[in-house]
Formats: C-alpha cells, structure tokens, sequence
C-alpha cells in the first residue's frame, strides 16, 4: 500500500481520535493495536501533508489543519455510509449498528426490552446499549441516540422532546407503619428520607398540591444513592420516604410492596427527551430506533406527552 495514499479506514481512525482525544481509548473501540491507529494517523498526515493532531502526554488535539480536515472527513464519512445504507435499502432490510446511551435504570427496567423487541423487527441491526447517568458527549463516545431525565445543555444535538415524567412520593408499609403516615408535607421533615446524590438539591423536597400551593421541605435522611435501581431497592427495604418515577415504582406499587404518601401532593414531573446526533439522524437504522423508541415509550404510565411530542417526527 501506497503510505501516501488516503484510505477511508485512516479517515475514520483520525475522526474518532479527534472526537475522543485520545489514541489508547479509539484503538480498544476499534478493536486495533494502539500501534495501528497511531500509523493510521501518521500515515494520513503524511498523504496530506501538514500535521492533523498534536500530542502530549496527556491528550491528542487537533491542529488548525486538522480542525478544517475533521469536518471534510466527516461530511464525507457520512456520504459514504449513507450511500451504503441507501444500497442496503433495495434489499428491504436495514442493517449494522446503532449506539444508544440511557439514564440507567430507565434503560435496565423499561429501554432494554423495547431495544429486544426492535431487534425483532430487525434483526440485521446491531445495537450498542449504554446504560450511565453521566451526561456524557455523544459524538466523543461515538454514540447516536440518548435517552435523558432532566433540564438539558447540548444545543448541538437534534431534540426529540418524549414528555414528563410524572412522580409520586412513596414508602414501604413497613416504614409507614412504624414511622407513621404523614398527614401534610410539613410532617416529612420528622421521616427518613432516602436521597439522590447526584442530582442537586435533593436535601430539599419539592411539592405541589392537588389544589394549588408549593410546599419545599428539608429531606433529612442516613442513606444516600447515585443510581435509581438502589433507591428502588432502599424504598422497597423500608429505608425512608422518597419522591420516585412512577416507571421506576409502579410495578412495587401494584405489587402492594410501597405505598403513594400524600397522594394530594406531588413533585414537580421531569423532562424526558431524546437527543440525536445530528450527523446521524438522515440513517435508516437510526431513525426506525428513534421512532419506535419515541412509539414505546409514549405508552408507558407515568409519561405525559406533551403536545410537541404527540407524534414521532
């Protein structure tokens, strides 16, 4: 092979390490030796002929050069790869891979079925399931859809509103029944309370009432989680008394294991979205996922759509 020679596969090793900054963790992705993806870079800048990265002991960044580079290359990589999808498509069946991340308990309990019953439908999509409540960086982590809770920052992204997450305040039976049942909200500050430690502000519970009002009660409590599955767990152990996803409890509710507190009053709903790459998002797999995605969820309990979110674009 001519070392001079621009291949697609240069191409692509020199736009992962641009997006991810680093040459150790684009080889692990791609299943190469550091050693390959290291000559794929020097190769590359030798058939261009100016230097793309810059290295230092701690991180890989672009060069002016390489910053004009990286966004010729991935126009270009798209092109291809839709082009490939469009020749896939006259045989009627889409195929390879899609990267979706998701809020972690979200994705265990109610995403990870529905991801099986789309590979049902199509069973020539592979698709890479990352469960983190990380906000991470989807083009860095090379990732095409991402199901997040919460207030959102990343206005490069394509937004594919889903609704509110509706919540409720609950408690085991055997917690009530020994603490006792609290009549209003001001009686939560005398109850355990099992807290999130990763989303700000959970010392201090938030409620509005069936009639009107707001009430903001100090949530004191011994027990602390960063992961729903373990405040999940916590609540059906009779830990304490916590605001919850109705998706996250309903089935523990049914099941007559927690019960709703205050049921007049509840905690303000938080936003579910869908953010999409939007390099990504013209892909036949990627737009049937998101879809069917955006279809599934829509019939679950507890997320109230919104009417910019009535039907799947």
């Amino acid at each position: 092979m001519d070392k001079s020679e621009i291949t697609l596969e240069r191409m692509r090793s020199f736009v992962r390490v641009a997006e991810r900054g680093s040459l150790s963790a684009v080889a692990r992705e791609l299943g190469l030796g550091q050693s390959t993806v290291t000559r794929h870079i020097r190769e590359l800048e030798q058939a261009v002929g100016v230097p793309l990265l810059t290295r230092t002991t701690r991180r890989v960044t672009m060069t002016d050069e390489g910053r004009r580079y990286y966004t010729d290359c991935v126009q270009i990589l798209r092109l291809i790869e839709q082009a490939s999808e469009e020749a896939r498509s006259t045989r009627g069946a889409p195929a390879g891979t899609v990267r979706v991340s998701c809020t972690a308990a979200f994705g265990v309990l109610h995403v990870s079925r529905f991801v099986f019953a789309f590979q049902d439908r199509y069973p020539d999509v592979s698709v890479d399931l990352s469960l983190t409540d990380e906000r991470i960086d989807l083009v860095r982590e090379g990732v095409d859809v991402a199901l997040r809770l919460g207030p959102l920052t990343d206005s490069s992204m394509k937004l594919k509103p889903l609704g509110q997450s509706q919540r409720i305040l609950v408690a085991s039976s055997d917690y009530l029944a020994a603490r006792g049942r609290p009549a209003r909200p001001q009686d939560l500050a005398k109850h355990e309370g099992v807290r999130m430690s990763n989303i700000a502000g959970s010392d201090v519970l938030v409620l509005h009432g069936r009639r009107g009002g707001r009430h903001a009660i100090p949530l004191a409590g011994r027990l602390r989680v960063d992961h729903g599955l373990a405040a999940r767990e916590a609540l059906a152990a009779g830990r304490g008394i916590a605001p919850a996803h109705l998706w996250l409890v309903g089935d523990l509710l049914a099941a007559g294991k927690l019960e709703r507190v205050l049921p007049d009053y509840s905690p303000p709903p938080v936003p579910l979205n869908m953010l999409i790459v939007p390099e990504r998002s013209g892909i036949a797999r990627v737009r049937l996922l998101v879809d069917f995605l955006a279809e599934q969820i829509a019939r679950m309990p507890g997320i109230e759509r919104l009417p910019s979110a009535r039907r799947p674009n």
